[in-house]
């Protein structure tokens, strides 16, 4: 029986971790499971796991781990994860680290690395604070990587560019800080494991691909 291969990506906000996770998956020939696109389907095609995070997410409350571990369960069964998946966005917690923990091993698999993309918290600010989008079409601009010709106004369209409330710099920081003290624990629990493996986020996107492939070939190569 061919054991599957599973991969946890970790990363905060602004990270590149779904840049990355596209790469990794495609090189790797697995399945990106991204577990807020898992949340969308459900949702969308209103399932009864669907309409039971529903209930939780209109009172405003976190939707329970048991629904959301079901979930992923629930795409993982799938026959486009025959041979494993990378994880992004999942698992969020320890707890949720130990539940996928229990199913891989029913599904005849392991998570068998966990790359860490690594950014310091003002630069990852940097990336995402800076950011403008054009009130009419939507196109983004960015203060220090793509700023418009004209402050102010979109090159494609000439319409106004404004800054959601999401890429506010104190949103922005909020968002980070969340992150980092929540997946603190989780990070300790893969390092446990020996499974943790921290690459330079502050790298070219071509770079921090070029780390992240040669430490998984490195360990298809010894499995």
């Amino acid at each position: 029986m061919i054991m599957r291969t599973y991969i946890v990506l970790l990363g905060p906000p602004g990270a590149g971790k779904g840049t990355q996770a596209e790469v990794i998956a495609e090189k790797m020939a697995l399945q990106h499971i991204s577990s807020g696109a898992i949340f969308r389907e459900h949702l969308h095609d209103q399932t009864e796991l669907g309409k039971l995070a529903a209930q939780y997410m209109d009172r405003g409350e976190l939707v329970p781990d048991d629904v959301t571990i079901a979930m992923i369960r629930d795409r993982l069964e799938r026959p486009d994860c025959a041979l494993g998946a990378l994880l992004d966005g999942f698992p969020r917690t320890r707890s949720q680290a130990e539940a996928l923990d229990g199913m891989l091993v029913e599904l005849h698999g392991a998570v068998k690395a966990v790359p860490y993309i690594y950014v310091p918290e003002e630069i990852l600010v940097e990336r995402l604070a800076g950011r403008w989008t054009c009130r009419s079409q939507g196109h983004v601009f960015h203060d220090k990587y793509h700023p418009p010709k004209q402050p102010g106004i979109c090159d494609e369209d000439g319409s106004e560019l404004y800054q959601r409330d999401d890429d506010k710099a104190e949103t922005v920081m909020r968002r980070i800080r969340v992150y980092l003290v929540q997946t603190k624990p989780l990070i300790a629990y893969y390092q446990e494991q020996g499974l943790l493996f921290q690459v330079d986020g502050t790298l070219s996107i071509d770079q921090v691909s070029a780390s992240l492939l040669s430490y998984l070939g490195a360990l298809e190569d010894h499995s």
